[in-house]
């Protein structure tokens, strides 16, 4: 595949979650990545049916059976001529099937071999079971997120599994090749959620130290707190988010939204902002979602609708942008971001489970006599059209 880490080879190991996003985000961006799956294997939380599985999208299955003879000795041979490994087992896993680090980079030095977990390669924690919720959970970053009077709002699973975790794995995964240039030998990458999503506080924490960021939900600049920056209902019950920071851009929110009130010149009163959150919700509560698209989208007031999974891919913009592409008839985000040049091809649908694994194993240096080996003894899985 065209794009700029076209020529990078990836073994990625099946997981869920962030492990795929990696993958997914080498693949969209030209590596090309064998997925080793394992035969007959339940979805999880994932659909039944491939297509609808996105984040596998763009690489090869090969289904390996590890548990047989000849299985481990498989996945090292394409180990050997892969430039990363990515796993997202618990610390150990890949140890105990013969595949951790050491096993792996004695036969090939120049791999680099990224590990996804939650809770990272070591610590009180690190052989603990966790989800998203509670790798984000240590940080801070969910005691900070939802209103003062409720519970600490779940943002769903972005801030660990994907950015905290997987886009962290891929920009560890692209140093660790880039330092290789230079010295000419692999490394091990552990990219925990914790480091990630904490890292992604960075600025929070920056503020905070400074006194202007307090432990209060809904009391702070970006949380919801200030008036000029969060939510409102409109009239039909649909949302409108107001980003209002600068001083000039408040101006222009206040013009459109018809306010001459000298209350709202205090904008960075902070005793203020409850008070002037009401009377704002109450301008907006007086017109349509679309009535207030009209009079403020595009424009300095920093406004935007809130889209449903349904209208955002209508949107002009995302449109004019293809922001969303539709693969096999499932529409989903497009690859990001954009290059001027090395521009990487549409990906493929996700594959079935086995689906490529005699063609990939004869590619990467496997007789044909070989894997009809691995196929009669049960090593080498057979393609599937569901995970069931």
């Amino acid at each position: 595949m065209a794009g700029p880490l076209q020529g990078m080879k990836v073994v990625e190991m099946v997981g869920l979650g962030p492990a795929p996003f990696c993958a997914m985000m080498l693949a969209d961006m030209g590596a090309e990545v064998i997925r080793i799956d394992r035969p007959g294997r339940s979805g999880g939380i994932m659909p039944d049916e491939v297509r609808f599985d996105v984040t596998a999208r763009g690489r090869r299955s090969v289904a390996v059976d590890l548990k047989r003879p000849g299985g481990t000795d498989a996945v090292l041979r394409l180990i050997d001529r892969a430039d990363v490994l990515i796993e997202g087992f618990r610390p150990g896993v890949m140890e105990r099937l013969g595949l951790g680090p050491d096993a792996c980079r004695a036969r090939n030095p120049a791999l680099v071999y990224g590990r996804m977990t939650g809770w990272g390669q070591h610590g009180p924690l690190a052989q603990a079971a966790g989800h998203d919720i509670n790798y984000i959970a240590i940080t801070g970053a969910l005691h900070a997120i939802g209103h003062a009077d409720a519970p600490p709002v779940v943002p769903l699973n972005y801030i660990g599994d994907f950015g905290g975790g997987a886009m962290m794995l891929a920009f560890g995964v692209v140093c660790a090749v880039l330092e290789r240039q230079r010295s000419g030998q692999g490394q091990v990458v552990d990219a925990a959620m914790t480091d990630g999503a904490a890292l992604l506080s960075a600025m929070m924490y920056g503020f905070h130290a400074a006194g202007s960021w307090s432990n209060r939900r809904a009391d702070n600049l970006l949380d919801g707190g200030a008036h000029y920056y969060g939510t409102y209902a409109c009239a039909d019950g649909k949302y409108v988010a107001i980003g209002a920071l600068e001083p000039q851009f408040y101006r222009r929110l206040l013009e459109l939204c018809g306010i001459d009130d000298p209350a709202f010149a205090r904008q960075d009163d902070k005793s203020s902002w409850p008070a002037l959150r009401q009377r704002l919700a109450k301008v907006f509560r007086t017109r349509t979602r679309d009535e207030w698209c009209a009079a403020m989208e595009g424009s300095d007031a920093c406004f935007a609708p809130v889209l449903d999974w349904d209208e955002a891919p209508a949107h002009a913009h995302n449109r004019a942008r293809q922001t969303f592409i539709d693969i096999d008839g499932v529409v989903q985000p497009a690859p990001a971001p954009r290059f001027s040049r090395s521009v990487a091809d549409l990906p493929r649908a996700p594959a079935q489970v086995g689906a490529d694994g005699a063609a990939v194993l004869r590619e990467w240096g496997f007789s044909a006599e070989e894997v009809e080996g691995l196929m009669q003894g049960g090593v080498l899985g057979r393609g599937q059209s569901s995970r069931n």
